[in-house]
């Protein structure tokens, strides 16, 4: 992602930033997940109840936030955020948590120590590939982000309540940074609130341009080298979290009071 940046003397690329304090780094991963959410909603990922972001806690690992059940999307801020650990208790927050969050991110979050943030929505064209039971083609460059680096769990049984299902939801996660969950939508993770919000969001879109190609004719996928050659520029980590950036800026200047 840095190759596609034309830099010079003086030039400062832009990179994640590391924190002195816990309580500094948490208050940031805060405030990124409360921008998620309202990103998530002007994407019109907000489809009811349905649907959340989750982003472990700094000092406790086994602790995550998450968005009070019940609160739109686009209403949430930093401090509206609950903090639940992974046997489902509330730890600080005065509002339930949806039960399906805890079920499928406690056992997301377990499975993956890596992933800082786990996003799922029930978006229009994520949960409509996915009743179709079939992953992304690398058909565009923003779909080679996804190039053998995403799952199918094709076994839907009704509303995630259980962990056990939330278990079998992260085996078949694997070590990939997206599943498609047939007939239901959409997960992504990512080592910071910003690479897996921006997962979801151009995860949402590739799937639109796929359905839309499939529609319109017989799609001709890139093939094998090109595909793994693009998601080299596109898909590592730093790009996730790079294209987040933009989207950040627009909506905290739009909504600075996501940041309270």
């Amino acid at each position: 992602m840095t190759d596609a940046a034309q830099t010079g003397p003086g030039i400062e690329v832009p990179r994640p930033p590391t924190f002195g304090s816990v309580d500094g780094e948490r208050l940031h991963r805060k405030q990124r997940l409360a921008a998620a959410f309202r990103l998530f909603s002007a994407c019109g990922f907000d489809e009811g109840v349905a649907g959340h972001i989750t982003a472990r806690d700094p000092e406790h690992s086994d602790h995550y936030w998450v968005n009070p059940f019940g609160v739109h999307f686009s209403l949430i801020r930093a401090s509206d955020l609950i903090l639940v650990n992974h046997e489902g208790e509330i730890v600080e927050g005065n509002r339930p948590v949806n039960r399906a969050a805890f079920a499928i991110h406690s056992q997301v979050h377990a499975a993956r120590p890596d992933a800082v943030a786990a996003a799922h929505a029930h978006s229009l064209y994520g949960k409509s590939l996915s009743s179709l039971k079939i992953g992304l083609e690398p058909l565009t460059q923003d779909a080679c982000a996804f190039y053998d680096d995403h799952a199918v769990f094709d076994d839907y049984t009704g509303v995630v309540l259980d962990v056990e299902e939330g278990r079998r939801i992260a085996t078949a996660l694997g070590d990939n940074k997206a599943v498609v969950l047939a007939n239901h939508g959409l997960l992504t993770v990512g080592q910071t609130v910003d690479s897996a919000a921006w997962w979801f969001i151009t995860m949402e879109r590739s799937c639109q341009a796929q359905l839309i190609a499939m529609a319109a004719g017989t799609p001709r996928p890139l093939d094998a080298a090109t595909a793994k050659l693009t998601y080299d520029q596109v898909g590592l980590e730093y790009a996730g979290w790079f294209q987040f950036q933009p989207l950040y800026q627009r909506i905290v200047a739009a909504q600075p009071d996501l940041l309270d």
